[in-house]
């Protein structure tokens, strides 16, 4: 299964490099993208749950680094839910 990192920009500034199991990622997200926080993580959310579903058919059970990714996203996100307009920008695919 090919996998796959993204590397996204949080409202601070700070940089992050994210992981997926699966390329559905692409699906989700546009390279140089700018989201909002609440879209991005909606959008991460399902992203990597296919993902981890993909996993899951293929080798019998779900992907724990993607969960793990996500929950991660979540609980960065909401250090940010209080700026005014927070947004997330996708870097780049890696």
């Amino acid at each position: 299964m090919p996998e796959i990192r993204f590397q996204i920009q949080w409202p601070d500034g700070a940089e992050e490099v994210c992981y997926s199991p699966s390329l559905v990622v692409k699906d989700y997200f546009e390279p140089g993208q700018t989201y909002e926080l609440a879209d991005f993580v909606q959008r991460s959310r399902t992203a990597l749950q296919i993902a981890s579903d993909r996993v899951l058919a293929k080798y019998g059970r779900p992907c724990g680094l993607a969960l793990g990714q996500l929950q991660h996203i979540e609980a960065t996100a909401a250090q940010y839910q209080q700026l005014a307009d927070p947004q997330v920008r996708v870097v780049q695919f890696r």
